[in-house]
């Protein structure tokens, strides 16, 4: 490796963490702001309120690292395009594509970092942090789950309405066995209770029906403790479990949805595809960012910076919009994540090839 090459790769990480360091208390300041009513409100202690901060800072640097690696290298770059050092060093007969080699070995130190952590990491932070805002942010509205029907088994359905993951109760409960496309029995209760000291499930105002051919066998009590092939999890499918989960825990858990016909599963596999794409893009984003700056514009860093914050803000959108899509609609989660990829990679090829000319 060559002396430029290391100087190149001091600079690359040096100036990402920077960045880091640079806006990640501004982003607590923000939250701070915004959510110290709550904290007050629900009289929130301060070792939770820490802890939970701990967790901010790799949830908010894991939304918005693309933005910080423009920065880096917009900004590092730019400075040394300035200093007439990139003239100097392409002037010696250094080509521009093993001029840019440094900053694919620095990306390949970053797309490894972000690859682990947010295969391991990440989830664990996303987890205590969710786990948070639900606790001591959301109202008792936005906890509960209004209505969810699912398939549990191969034969058996479920139904449930205004469940509450914190008591773990629910109304208007249902389960309908099936052997074929034959109903055998159905199960209806007005409340359904999860008992965590017995591990069983509480049925309030219990009815079964049972059908034999022609016959229709009625069981009814005021209530009824039993233990049913599912369990309390179920009832409140969240939309961020899957970030939570590290890589063999999200694929046993994206089996079990597509097994159970689960709403939710077009944003589990996003969340998958997302765990590749986005330590790709780090390759990308780099490419575009010294692309852009490594030779004097008219307007100097600041037209640099101000380009390569828009392409940065620009990703993220993108990327935003193309999620709700999935998560609203029917669109293909693999389409939503590496259609990204292959719109900045055209980006980067264009931006790559002027920047050689």
């Amino acid at each position: 490796m060559k002396i430029l090459d290391l100087y190149i790769i001091k600079k690359y990480i040096g100036t990402f963490f920077v960045m880091l360091g640079l806006f990640i208390p501004i982003g607590i300041m923000v939250d701070i702001a915004e959510k110290i009513d709550k904290f007050r409100e629900n009289e929130v202690p301060n070792d939770k309120i820490i802890d939970y901060y701990l967790d901010f800072i790799w949830y908010f640097g894991n939304q918005l690292y693309p933005v910080f690696i423009f920065l880096a290298v917009i900004w590092f770059t730019s400075r040394i395009a300035n200093n007439t050092e990139i003239t100097a060093i392409l002037s010696s007969g250094l080509s521009y594509k093993r001029f840019i080699r440094p900053y694919m070995i620095s990306a390949s130190l970053i797309a490894l970092f972000t690859f682990f952590s947010g295969m391991f990491i990440v989830p664990k932070s996303n987890l205590r942090f969710n786990e948070f805002i639900a606790t001591y942010i959301k109202n008792k509205d936005q906890r509960q789950t209004d209505r969810l029907f699912k398939q549990i088994n191969d034969d058996e359905y479920i139904y449930v309405s205004n469940y509450d993951p914190n008591r773990m109760t629910g109304d208007d409960f249902t389960l309908e066995h099936f052997n074929g496309i034959d109903m055998e029995h159905k199960i209806t209760a007005t409340r359904i209770r999860w008992i965590e000291e017995d591990s069983i499930f509480r049925l309030i105002n219990y009815k079964k029906r049972s059908f034999d051919n022609e016959i229709e066998i009625l069981d009814k009590s005021n209530y009824k403790d039993t233990i049913l092939d599912f369990n309390a999890k179920d009832l409140s499918p969240v939309n961020y479990v899957a970030e939570t989960l590290n890589y063999s825990e999200l694929n046993r858990l994206i089996r079990y949805e597509k097994k159970s016909g689960s709403s939710l599963i077009n944003s589990h596999l996003l969340v998958r595809h997302k765990r590749y794409t986005l330590p790709l893009s780090c390759f990308i984003l780099s490419i575009i960012g010294v692309s852009v700056s490594s030779f004097k514009q008219r307007g100097g860093m600041g037209v640099n910076l101000a380009i390569g914050v828009s392409l940065g803000f620009f990703f993220i959108f993108l990327d935003k919009i193309l999620g709700v899509l999935v998560i609203k609609s029917n669109f293909s989660p693999g389409i939503a994540a590496w259609g990204i990829i292959f719109i900045f990679s055209l980006i980067a090829l264009f931006l790559f090839r002027k920047a050689m000319k």
